[in-house]
């Protein structure tokens, strides 16, 4: 899925911390990134964004219930 204008990056990361499966980053070269891992949060949030906005991602989520939270915090935000 892809996810857009992501103007509160701790919100954002507080509903992916929510989740109870695995959600990962696809990054342009095609890797995945876990972004339930710190690590991963802090290292990918470094390279996509510099002005405290992310203009768009696309993020795996393979448990319903988390594809439903992040689709809410979208349209919340």
């Amino acid at each position: 899925m892809k996810v857009q204008n992501i103007n509160d990056v701790d919100k954002f990361f507080k509903v992916i911390d929510q989740c109870k499966g695995k959600v990962e980053l696809v990054t342009g070269e095609g890797d995945r990134l876990n972004l339930k891992s710190k690590l991963s949060q802090y290292v990918s949030m470094a390279k996509i964004f510099s002005d405290g906005t992310i203009a768009e991602l696309e993020i795996i989520a393979y448990e319903p219930e988390d594809i439903t939270k992040l689709v809410n915090f979208m349209m919340e935000n």
